[in-house]
């Protein structure tokens, strides 16, 4: 049975508010986000069923345009194909599990991530389909 410690996770730098280390599986990934105060995920959707767990910090999460605020403790589920965003109030540390793995992640085919986000204030609003992957 593999152990996994985060302190042996690497961490990968996507922009400069959000880095992440992720385990891929056959079934499943789990990431653990690091999110600095003010990092905005844009809008997007995925295939996967995702939880998230909050570690510390705090985080708005917006689902089909439903906002809720996050404390540490709290888990936040998001149903596929679900258009949602999420902004980091407090620097943050979450960890995702999405099923099924996040094939994208894996191929580094998520540069909806990789980039500088504006902040939420100065962004159009988005949209985003069923088709489109991010966490």
């Amino acid at each position: 049975m593999p152990l996994y410690r985060w302190d042996d996770v690497p961490l990968e730098q996507l922009n400069p508010l959000c880095a992440r280390q992720c385990i891929h599986t056959e079934k499943l990934t789990v990431a653990r986000i690091h999110l600095k105060k003010g990092a905005v995920v844009p809008v997007h959707a995925h295939a996967n069923e995702q939880f998230t767990l909050l570690e510390k910090g705090r985080l708005r999460f917006t689902t089909s345009g439903q906002p809720v605020e996050v404390e540490p403790g709290q888990v936040v589920h998001t149903p596929p194909d679900a258009p949602h965003t999420v902004e980091a109030l407090e620097d943050s540390l979450a960890v995702d599990v999405f099923a099924p793995p996040r094939e994208d992640w894996r191929r580094g085919d998520d540069a909806y991530l990789r980039g500088p986000a504006p902040p939420a204030a100065s962004r159009p609003p988005a949209t985003a389909g069923p088709g489109e992957t991010g966490p």
